[in-house]
């Protein structure tokens, strides 16, 4: 409300007006550190299926026959991709240590999205389209399924509370990882596209994953590293540089595989634990 001065006859807030709106507006505008990670996340992810479409599909589309140029824009998409991964996990740690924003949730589910939903998926679609034994429709169906998968563990990530130090199927970031490393293997097609589906079902499953916290944490971003340097020398055509990268690849594939064996391994012992002390406090 504006109160008129008779004397002077200009406008003045009241105080109590001015510092309402001063509590209130930088509260939803304002942007954390955690926040400028988060950012920092979706534009790799953008960035990731720039250099796809740029240096794959768009020379594919051209009929260029460079292959150099396609690997290390590959490389280089997947690279962002590992970096949007490092940003996914500093924005946690900083924002348990620091304040968060209001908009820090929605922020992080919508880089998600753009980062190991958008550009994984569209990687498996571009991969349809310019490989020699691929099927450009199915390959797309298995694009959308991929889309769909961390949509939905995504939207399930908001609602659903599980138990504290795990995530209840595999993480978004993991299982982005694991598709491309999955396409990057050069596998046959069917083989390639039922790995993807597998990996798409293990993010919607309820499957416990451990969140990277502590040592595992330091060990993701150690294996992060490792793998940025087997994609930098593949694309620069080091010596050994196709079997390093194809090892690295297979190594995230069986990770992504083994974890949930062990996960319901665990699971099954502790159902039975369960059910060794129920029959035991039943015994006279």
């Amino acid at each position: 409300m504006t109160v008129v001065d008779p004397e002077t006859q200009t406008g003045w807030v009241p105080e109590a007006i001015e510092d309402e709106a001063d509590e209130e507006m930088p509260l939803s505008l304002r942007l954390s550190i955690a926040d400028t990670l988060t950012l920092g996340n979706a534009t790799c992810g953008f960035m990731a299926v720039y250099f796809t479409t740029t240096g794959i599909l768009t020379p594919y589309l051209q009929g260029s026959t460079e292959s150099g140029m396609a690997r290390h824009s590959a490389a280089t998409a997947v690279i962002l991709m590992l970096c949007a991964a490092v940003f996914d996990l500093f924005d946690g740690l900083v924002a348990r240590k620091l304040r968060s924003s209001p908009m820090g949730a929605e922020l992080d589910n919508l880089s998600d999205l753009i980062s190991f939903g958008l550009a994984p998926a569209y990687f498996v679609l571009v991969y349809g389209m310019v490989a020699d034994d691929a099927h450009q429709r199915v390959a797309a169906v298995g694009a959308i399924v991929v889309l769909l998968a961390v949509v939905l563990r995504l939207a399930r990530f908001s609602c659903v509370t599980v138990k504290d130090g795990t995530f209840q199927g595999m993480p978004s970031p993991f299982g982005a990882l694991t598709v491309v490393s999955i396409v990057l293997l050069e596998l046959p097609f069917v083989a390639t596209l039922l790995a993807i589906l597998g990996t798409a079902w293990l993010m919607v499953s309820r499957v416990e994953y451990p969140k990277p916290r502590g040592p595992l944490a330091v060990a993701m971003l150690a294996w992060i590293v490792a793998a940025m340097g087997l994609l930098a020398a593949w694309a620069f055509d080091a010596p050994g540089g196709q079997l390093l990268l194809q090892t690295g690849c297979a190594l995230q594939a069986v990770l992504g595989a083994v974890i949930p064996l062990f996960a319901t391994a665990r699971r099954v012992n502790n159902f039975r634990g369960n059910r060794r002390e129920a029959r035991a406090a039943q015994l006279p």
